[in-house]
């Protein structure tokens, strides 16, 4: 997301804090297709474990849980003073990642009792999204030309703030201005970041610094915000443009094939995105209107 729209955030009241369960509206399937955020709650980031679904607060820093089978659920991490959440991420060990967007760091809570495990400090800009690995977690900073990475112990240990580093971007991945912002992983282990002011997919190598733009065939990620991956296929979620777009990688991801463009009037500038089952879940983050305390927020059920 863009970090304008971030700062017009920070003004929302935190009054969503205080609302502990939201209705959903019934769709056709079993599933509920639209799930009410509490108001004014200024939505980025979702994860999805299980059958819950986390979803972190620009304006409070404080993130919402609930529940995709009855899409009810309530405030699960009270935030920070002055606290500000943007991507989300949820390991193996079912911690969340949670970046703090201007407040340049992460911090990782329990996914299952909301305790605060670890906070780091990358010294970050706009800290967005975070990938986690079996060896690491890394994380985008839309304003520089670095990837922080806090590396893993074996056993999924967390390390101490004198463990993170930082690698510096080479190639079109450096540039400053095309706003380096979703990151997924790639089939082979390598990580793939989504650019949403340049309108590229690009690969890294964190172990030999390599750097390949993916050739789209003309297909478009311009407002490319959040990534998902299952298998080959990757959703790119473009912001502004409404849309989710389905691509099917090749084997090596130096390529990816336009399958689908995922489409909804009620999609509302969706932010990031979640697979579960048949569905991706995409954040109504509505970047597009100014956040009130009694702004509207949703989550929507699409079609995978």
């Amino acid at each position: 997301m863009r970090r304008r729209t971030v700062m017009a955030a920070l003004a929302a009241a935190p009054l969503a804090s205080l609302i502990t369960a939201t209705p959903a509206h019934a769709g056709t399937g079993a599933l509920p297709e639209v799930i009410d955020l509490p108001d004014g709650w200024n939505p980025e980031g979702i994860a999805i474990s299980g059958t819950s679904f986390y979803v972190g607060s620009i304006a409070t820093g404080s993130i919402y849980k609930g529940s995709l089978l009855t899409g009810r659920g309530a405030t699960f991490v009270q935030g920070p003073p002055g606290g500000h959440l943007i991507g989300l991420e949820i390991d193996c060990h079912n911690r969340i990642w949670a970046c703090t967007g201007p407040n340049g760091g992460a911090i990782v809570y329990d996914g299952f009792t909301g305790a605060k495990l670890a906070e780091y400090d990358f010294g970050g800009v706009f800290v967005n999204d975070a990938k986690a690995t079996d060896s690491a977690v890394y994380f985008t900073d839309s304003y520089t030309d670095k990837l922080s990475v806090v590396p893993l112990a074996r056993d999924g240990g967390l390390p101490g703030q004198d463990a993170v580093t930082s690698i510096t971007l080479p190639g079109g991945l450096g540039e400053t201005d095309a706003f380096n912002n979703g990151i997924e992983s790639t089939p082979d282990g390598r990580l793939i970041i989504v650019q949403m002011v340049a309108g590229r997919l690009l690969t890294f190598d964190p172990g030999t610094s390599a750097v390949q733009q993916v050739d789209l065939g003309g297909a478009s990620v311009a407002n490319g915000d959040g990534l998902i991956r299952r298998g080959r296929t990757l959703y790119v979620c473009r912001n502004f443009d409404n849309i989710v777009a389905k691509f099917t990688l090749s084997p090596d991801a130096s390529a990816a094939t336009l399958v689908k463009e995922i489409t909804d009037a009620r999609l509302a500038v969706p932010a990031t995105i979640a697979l579960f089952g048949p569905s991706v879940y995409a954040v109504n983050a509505r970047f597009d209107v100014d956040p009130t305390p009694t702004t509207g927020y949703t989550v929507l059920r699409l079609p995978a």
